[in-house]
């Protein structure tokens, strides 16, 4: 590695939570798996016969537990949606679904929120989904369960609640790709390395949210995500 002086300070280390410890989690790369919930995949409109696909959020986009999130700018249509988090603690290409759990720190309850209609303009226009999908505060995250060598959840309801109106609740059971085949699919694409996060699909039921809403997501035996919608930072 180069050693010398930088033109600025380096950016802060991201990090998330972990369940008790004083210890933190360091974010590398965060991944999301699009079209995993068959449901979810009808009411957007697209065939659920179709595998998953990845996309990428920025490290930076991270927002813990009883954070805030600015209403973003070039949206009218911000939306929520709930999701099983696998954060990744050891290194690999290519692994096979049945050396998936090894590789898996621990999970959590997270939300990838969406500029709804600037995602659907990007998918109709053939173009990557950044744009909807990849901005500041995008990806709220709970205090993570460490796994402790246990196997990954294949069942337990997570839901989301918008002001205590309960607006998605689902299963992880019904994933179309378990939590084990999406590692495995995952690190066909990319080399997976300790500190990288996986947003596994969301279920039906997504919707806007507004400046003022308190939005509330739990994954069953992972704990909850409280985050709050504040007005744009102007």
């Amino acid at each position: 590695m180069t050693k010398g002086t930088y033109a600025f300070e380096c950016p802060p280390v991201v990090s998330v939570a972990i369940q008790g410890s004083d210890t933190r989690f360091p974010v590398r790369r965060i991944y999301c798996v699009g079209r995993n919930y068959a449901e979810h995949i009808r009411e957007m409109g697209a065939d659920e016969r179709q595998k998953p696909f990845f996309f990428q959020k920025p490290r930076d986009a991270i927002v813990g537990n009883g954070g805030s999130v600015p209403y973003p700018p070039f949206t009218e249509d911000f939306q929520y949606e709930i999701e099983l988090v696998l954060a990744i603690g050891k290194s690999g290409t290519d692994i096979a679904v049945e050396d998936a759990g090894a590789h898996v720190f621990g999970i959590a309850t997270g939300i990838d929120l969406t500029r709804r209609d600037r995602q659907i303009e990007a998918r109709k226009a053939g173009r990557p989904w950044e744009v909807g999908k990849s901005f500041d505060a995008s990806a709220p995250i709970g205090d993570i369960l460490p796994l402790n060598g246990g196997a990954l959840p294949v069942r337990g309801a997570l839901s989301l609640r918008v002001n205590d109106e309960v607006r998605q609740s689902a299963d992880i059971a019904d994933m179309i790709w378990n939590s084990a085949e999406i590692v495995s699919q995952l690190s066909r694409h990319y080399a997976l390395e300790a500190g990288d996060l996986i947003y596994t699909g969301t279920p039906a039921g997504v919707g806007p949210i507004f400046p003022g809403d308190k939005v509330v997501g739990e994954v069953e035996g992972i704990g909850s995500l409280a985050i709050t919608v504040t007005d744009p930072v102007n």
